[in-house]
């Protein structure tokens, strides 16, 4: 783009490409405009950015855009006609504006990261998640009853692509801290996709609990009924009332089959979720994350280059794993057409992603053995 300024038939061209839902002062938008876009071009001109650069203004636009949107929004019409005539407000917004455009899009500070969104490791995995979280979006959702499956999986691609974000842009411990809630989605997905819809009730009734237990019921009296139920079911099991925050969170492992098969594990991630789901091997490494979570010195001074591989080998993995029970729900709920689609993107992607996995787990090994 070149620094020609919008006439104001352009710009009201490229606000209906916005679609914004509301009625917009378009004079007051443009005075805005045209003064953000003069401040900025004098800066060019005069070499204070010491580069050429040619202004973007359909960006410009949309930093206009959100400043009048906010600042008029929970107004009255009078309100908002009122702030509109204040005198020299479009001169205001547009300083505010031109610093915002020229900070973020001119002098955004970012850490620079040890990969970027087009290499393989990231744009494999990233193009793969995308087109599981569209076909996930075609089927029914947020009817905990009937999707909690499709939900929760929904919730731990989203997560994974968040991951691979972070590590782009350079925040490796924080990837790495997201990791975690990753792990924890899935040792959860594990178990509800490998039981019966009697543990999937109740872990909707936990969640239920849980609600209640921070928030109360609707009444008192129902709050105190359903505090009555949940002691009558700790008593069930032994369980004192110091235990109730964990009984709450993690009772409803007592319906799995996992935990006849093991009735020794306890009320908590490590020791019970994590072991039932049959994942206990990593939860050295979700100890050592939690490190990071709780900024001791290892979150401050830790290796780059070691969280970010640590990171995106173990997403890896967790996604390998998530993919088995989203390839089961999407061959459950999808017709043969859309069936076929998802096998031509696995054929094409899936090879590629396990040898990303092995060629970046090598790379790790020999890090660590330096």
């Amino acid at each position: 783009m070149n620094n020609n300024k919008l006439t104001k038939e352009q710009f009201v061209d490229i606000l209906k490409t916005i679609q914004i839902n509301e009625t917009l002062d378009l004079d007051f938008l443009y005075d805005v405009y045209d003064l953000s876009f003069s401040a900025i071009s004098e800066l060019i001109e005069n070499n204070v950015l010491k580069q050429a650069i040619a202004i973007n203004s359909y960006t410009l636009i949309n930093y206009i855009i959100g400043e009048y949107t906010y600042s008029l929004s929970n107004r009255t019409e009078e309100e908002k006609n009122k702030f509109l005539n204040v005198e020299n407000m479009s001169v205001m917004m547009a300083s505010v504006v031109s610093d915002k455009y020229m900070t973020m899009d001119f002098f955004p500070s970012k850490e620079k990261g040890l990969s970027n969104k087009y290499l393989p490791p990231i744009s494999s995995l990233d193009t793969f998640l995308n087109f599981m979280i569209n076909m996930l979006n075609r089927i029914e959702k947020n009817d905990p009853m009937k999707t909690l499956l499709s939900d929760l999986l929904s919730k731990s691609l989203s997560i994974a692509r968040c991951i691979l974000e972070l590590l782009v842009n350079g925040f490796e411990t924080e990837a790495m801290a997201l990791w975690r809630t990753l792990h924890e989605c899935e040792c959860i997905l594990k178990l509800l996709n490998e039981n019966d819809e009697n543990t999937r009730k109740s872990y909707l009734k936990h969640m239920n609990y849980s609600i209640v237990y921070h928030n109360g019921a609707s009444t008192k009296e129902e709050t105190d009924k359903i505090f009555e139920q949940i002691k009558e079911e700790m008593r069930q099991y032994d369980l004192k009332s110091k235990d109730i925050k964990k009984f709450i969170e993690y009772g409803w492992l007592y319906s799995t089959k996992e935990y006849k098969e093991t009735p020794n594990i306890k009320l908590n991630f490590r020791d019970g979720l994590e072991t039932l789901a049959g994942l206990h091997i990593y939860s050295k490494l979700y100890e050592q994350t939690s490190e990071i979570v709780h900024s001791t010195p290892m979150l401050i001074y830790s290796s780059r280059i070691y969280y970010y591989l640590t990171a995106l080998i173990n997403t890896y993995e967790s996604f390998f794993r998530i993919e088995g029970v989203f390839k089961k729900i999407f061959d459950q709920k999808n017709n043969e057409f859309q069936r076929a689609q998802y096998e031509n993107m696995r054929r094409v992607y899936y090879s590629q992603l396990l040898s990303i996995h092995k060629n970046e787990t090598k790379r790790f090994e020999k890090l660590i053995n330096k």
